[in-house]
């Protein structure tokens, strides 16, 4: 027997069905479809979707996939290369109240520049970087800035803002002190610290769990340091002293008061000894330290006397407040004898094959530019990218360099789960380049757009960035 419906109930129906199917699109605040998703890890290009809400990546799908979505900023990147966005691992914002303002402006250089996380390793703005970090997170354009706060010094402290050690009692104080900060590592500096203090640190720091980072006192051994405990040492100096067959009658006459820091690095340049140096590399990666060459400020303070940098296009950005800062270290450099800055150049080439060295024997290393005040033409944004492109000069492939930047830096900072990779339940903090940056990394300033927590800049808004205040 057939039963006959009235077209008026079969018209609810169909309605209904409709209903339905609308209630089970998954919702999302931006997609970018068909682009080619670079893996960190495995080196790998594969097309892909990738959907995104509240600031995280939710899904990474092959085109084509059955999913039904619905979105009101979908983003066609077809052909486009997406990443994680840039990791600057070294910079500094400091300067003192005359410079609030512009090291402030100096975030949306970075973010323009595609850098979407940067690691601030000590200066005396910490208060204004706390203001900023919550300004950032209620929707000003800016990267993630992960901070040390002041660094930790010794009595009469090179660095303005730096919390100083001159007894046992001061350790715990200093680091209660950054702990009530909420800072994300602990950074030490070297200029007036004691070494039994500068070793207490960094055992206190391992003791209570803190990552640590920092410069060495030449009157303590590279081995002590790892022993007691630092994550990261910034710049190569230090390894370089690590790799010295006169290593512990260095650090003696350093401690009896009968050499200082530039003095010692002729004869720990010549007395650089492979086997010490394979000893060192070894202890550097099964200790799993990291090391930031900072290469590209190193080339340039190299050779202040031969390069004109008069016609920078980043100098406009910069204060003349600002710009007072860099004729410290120009001044310094540029009265200094002519066989001092002939062992300047000779050390930069060195710190070059150095580093070439440490990569090959598989420690890690992360991508820092050193750029903020008194740090001559190192500019916040593209110096990152000069310093990528230095360690491709070193030998690292395409893909190794850009690992040292957001990889590495999401790992030594422990904060890999949220960051580094594209991947669900990641940051959805990315950079999409218009030409493959694993064919020459100079195509990592080649910046289409840039994700930043689920908000994508396009050229335009990168252009209006880049606008000088």
């Amino acid at each position: 027997m057939r039963i006959l419906i009235p077209f008026r109930y079969l018209a609810f129906l169909l309605l209904l069905l409709t209903t339905c199917k609308s209630e089970q699109l998954e919702e999302y605040d931006l997609v970018l479809t068909a682009a080619e998703v670079i893996d960190l890890e495995s080196g790998e290009i594969n097309t892909r979707n990738v959907f995104i809400s509240d600031g995280l990546i939710k899904r990474v799908l092959p085109v084509g996939s059955s999913v039904r979505y619905r979105t009101q900023n979908s983003i066609p990147a077809n052909g486009k290369y997406l990443l994680p966005g840039f990791w600057d691992n070294h910079v500094h914002f400091r300067g003192g109240e005359a410079l609030i303002e512009q090291n402030k402006a100096f975030l949306k250089l970075f973010l323009a520049n595609g850098i979407t996380t940067v690691r601030d390793a000590g200066g005396d703005l910490t208060t204004y970087i706390k203001q900023w970090q919550k300004e950032i997170a209620n929707g000003m354009p800016g990267p993630k800035i992960f901070t040390s706060g002041p660094k930790i010094d010794g009595p009469g402290a090179t660095w303005a803002g730096s919390l100083e050690v001159t007894e046992d009692e001061d350790i715990p104080v200093a680091l209660d002190s950054l702990e009530s900060l909420g800072v994300d590592f602990v950074k030490l500096y070297d200029s007036r610290i004691s070494a039994r203090h500068y070793l207490e640190t960094l055992r206190q720091t391992e003791e209570r769990e803190l990552i640590s980072s920092g410069h060495m006192p030449f009157s303590v051994s590279l081995q002590e340091t790892v022993e007691a405990g630092i994550d990261a040492i910034e710049h190569l100096y230090y390894v370089m002293k690590g790799c010295s067959s006169t290593e512990t009658r260095i650090t003696q006459a350093v401690i009896d008061g009968n050499m200082g820091f530039w003095q010692a690095m002729p004869e720990l340049q010549q007395t650089y000894t492979d086997s010490i140096a394979y000893q060192t590399f070894t202890m550097l990666r099964e200790k799993q330290v990291y090391v930031v060459p900072t290469l590209h400020i190193g080339r340039t303070l190299s050779y202040l006397d031969e390069a004109d940098h008069s016609e920078d296009p980043y100098l406009h950005y910069l204060s003349p407040e600002f710009l007072e800062t860099y004729k410290r270290r120009i001044s310094s450099f540029l009265s200094g004898t002519d066989q001092a800055r002939k062992n300047r150049k000779e050390l930069d080439d060195f710190f070059r094959q150095l580093t070439t060295e440490l990569h090959n024997a598989g420690v890690g290393l992360l991508a820092g530019s050193d750029c903020g005040a008194y740090n001559s033409y190192i500019y916040p944004g593209p110096s990152l990218h000069d310093e990528l492109q230095a360690l491709v000069s070193c030998g690292l492939s395409e893909l190794e360099a850009l690992r040292t930047s957001a990889y590495n830096g999401a790992h030594f900072l422990k904060k890999q789960t949220e960051y580094g990779t594209v991947s669900p339940g990641k940051k959805a903090d990315l950079v999409i380049l218009s030409a493959n940056p694993l064919d020459n990394i100079q195509n990592t300033r080649k910046i289409e757009a840039v994700v930043r927590e689920g908000k994508i800049y396009l050229q335009e808004d990168l252009k209006t960035l880049l606008e000088p205040n």
